[in-house]
């Protein structure tokens, strides 16, 4: 059990967590929320020992294994299997002391031990679940035996996590595991940690994974940690009645879904605009639920209504794409027209990103027609685009190099709805978070009044009350989107279409996003049979192999064996006769008789006949042990 008792935690001047008493047992499965900056990490460096509390104490059991998925990854030759596999560090150590004791054949009974205790730990079957642990993270067959340093940053990311997974651990600590994931992977990842049997604190943005894995919500806010039984949507109903008491709270979403009904109902009838009035629907009936918990978020914007829009506004004709030599997608047909809400849908690599780039203009199409109507104007999002920030300058001047001619306290409000307020938006971006960066990305976006936005990730890094607010300016936004995204909230609530990218094609999607889950299901039901089929195809290979050098060793070793067993056959017979002879002639020589009889005379040339054969023999038995060694090192048929 971790406890604490009248804890507090601050970094520097601030405190982040003050007089914190709270128990948690074993087997719980907490995910940590709080807006960003609250202190959700530095609790996790508290947990790793990196930090230390500042009153009160904190007691995790000594033998506790803690697993986490590390930072940085090197640039290593070792294959990805292996690298996994490095996250069970009791299993690397017992198998690298097994090849130092069994290639020095000492020390049996520490062998023995050591044997047993991989039968304990499953080690045997440790290469399978990595095998496992790293297809359901994205990996191909084919992925496992590339070097470390092959992979880019996001995959290399994947290996870390696969490492933590790979850990036998009592406490596991995620911060912001789906970040690099794709909708696949975070629903294979869901299902993994909801079977995890240790202790989980999960930092995540993401409320459909939260509500799969955890059993209880740990809520950081004004420097106290709350917990909350059950998963994140019942601690928003438990937080909201908690502020439902604030009329506030009822003034201001009263406000909004009056705003949305008064849309619905004028524009209900109407066929150019039975789409939005569908997405306003929608939109009220996640705000019933959502807007009271998050009363006191920070952010509050909309996208500003677009100039008109051309129809269509985007057609692609028989696209070819990809990159260099390496083709993608094929034959992709697709008219975007005014209103139009899709998302791609696709495993990873399939080409989602590889369709936004081309629609961006950041990618040429290798053949077909890409068509734009005039007066497109294009609200492009990556993760990329972060990177093209200018570190040196604040949130404001980027906004006044954008709009020089625009009041400056109306930049200062603009930036507000963001969270950039007081001195935080004069300050320079370069130690800004992720998430921070994102949403000034967003702000700059969102100031060019787009009619048409292509959203590639947009909530990597984004807290949960940001998530909601870009999932509310969206629900609302006039414009035509084109959304990739493994938030699945977001998906459902913006989202009217879907394209499903897939070997190679891009088609529309006749279901909703849990049919596409169902599709992901079968999918990967399919490829586990596969790669089955394969691996036992490839196991009877490698038996038809193994008995082939099986027999091609056995004839090699007859070729060698039957020289030698006849040579020494020949040997044994030879120095049988020389050893009658010497034994006769050793007698005859001890025989006194012998040298003062008749015979006397042949003493010298007897004397010189036991001189050679104790020369035969001494060189039959040196040929004979040399023969032998041979034979043992041949071995037995």
């Amino acid at each position: 059990m971790i406890q604490f008792r009248a804890l507090t935690l601050a970094r520097g001047a601030r405190r982040l967590i003050e007089n914190l008493s709270l128990q948690i047992h074993p087997g719980w499965r907490i995910g940590v929320v709080g807006a960003n900056g609250s202190g959700k990490s530095s609790l996790f460096a508290l947990l790793r020992g990196e930090l230390h509390q500042d009153q009160g104490d904190l007691d995790i059991p000594a033998n506790w294994v803690i697993a986490q998925v590390a930072q940085e990854t090197p640039a290593l030759a070792i294959p990805a299997l292996d690298y996994a596999l490095e996250g069970d560090a009791e299993l690397i150590a017992i198998e690298r002391e097994l090849a130092k004791l069994e290639a020095e054949h000492v020390d049996g009974h520490r062998v023995g031990e050591l044997h047993a205790r991989l039968q304990e730990i499953d080690g045997y079957g440790a290469r399978a679940r990595a095998s496992a642990l790293l297809a359901g993270l994205g990996f191909s067959m084919e992925d496992l035996q590339r070097p470390v340093s092959d992979f880019s940053g996001g995959w290399r990311m994947r290996l870390n996590l696969a490492q933590a997974l790979m850990c036998r651990s009592d406490l596991m600590l995620l911060d912001e595991p789906t970040n690099h994931l794709d909708l696949d992977a975070v629903v294979w990842l869901e299902k993994w940690l909801a079977g995890y049997r240790g202790t989980l604190l999960l930092i995540s943005h993401d409320r459909d994974f939260i509500n799969a894995c955890v059993t209880h919500i740990a809520y950081l806010d004004s420097q106290k940690l709350t917990l909350y039984s059950g998963n994140y949507d019942s601690f928003e109903d438990q937080h909201a009645e908690q502020l439902a008491q604030q009329q506030a709270m009822f003034v201001k979403q009263q406000r909004e879904a009056a705003h949305l009904q008064k849309y619905i109902d004028r524009f209900r009838a109407q066929a150019t605009k039975a789409r939005q009035a569908q997405s306003r629907i929608k939109a009220l009936a996640r705000m019933e639920k959502v807007t009271a918990a998050h009363v006191d978020t920070p952010f509050d914007f909309s996208f500003p209504e677009p100039d008109r829009a051309p129809d269509p506004m985007v057609t692609l004709r028989d696209i070819t794409l990809g990159y260099g030599d390496k083709t993608i997608l094929q034959n992709v047909k697709l008219e975007l027209r005014p209103g139009a809400r899709l998302g791609l849908l696709g495993p990873n690599g399939a080409g989602k990103s590889t369709l936004i780039k081309l629609l961006a203009g950041d990618l040429a199409a290798q053949g077909g027609q890409s068509l734009f109507g005039k007066g497109v104007v294009l609200g492009y999002f990556a993760q990329h685009q972060l990177e093209q920030l200018r570190p040196a300058e604040s949130p404001l001047q980027h906004l006044v190099r954008q709009e020089p001619m625009t009041r400056e306290q109306d930049l200062r409000d603009y930036l507000g709805g963001f969270d950039f307020r007081g001195g935080m938006a004069d300050t320079p971006i370069g130690p800004f978070s992720g998430g921070e960066k994102s949403r000034l990305a967003l702000a700059l976006l969102i100031r060019h009044k787009p009619n048409l936005l292509l959203l590639d990730e947009p909530t990597n890094h984004l807290d949960l009350d940001m998530r909601h607010a870009l999932t509310k300016a969206l629900a609302e936004y006039d414009g035509s989107m084109v959304l990739v995204s493994h938030d699945r909230s977001l998906l459902r609530t913006v989202c009217d279409d879907f394209l499903l990218v897939a070997d190679g094609k891009a088609q529309p999607f006749d279901g909703d996003l849990d049919d596409y889950l169902e599709w992901l299901s079968a999918r990967r039901a399919r490829e586990a049979t596969a790669n089955v089929d394969t691996q036992a195809a490839s196991d009877k290979a490698s038996r038809l192999q193994a008995r082939a050098d099986t027999a091609a060793d056995r004839q090699a070793k007859l070729l060698r064996r039957r020289p030698l067993v006849k040579e020494l056959e020949k040997l044994e017979g030879k120095l049988a006769k020389l050893q009658e002879e010497k034994k006769q002639l050793d007698a005859k020589l001890g025989d006194p008789e012998l040298y003062n009889g008749p015979d006397s005379k042949q003493v010298p040339e007897l004397i010189k006949r036991q001189g050679e054969l104790s020369q035969g023999i001494d060189e039959g038995e040196e040929r004979w042990l040399e023969i032998q060694a041979e034979l043992e090192e041949i071995g037995e048929l």
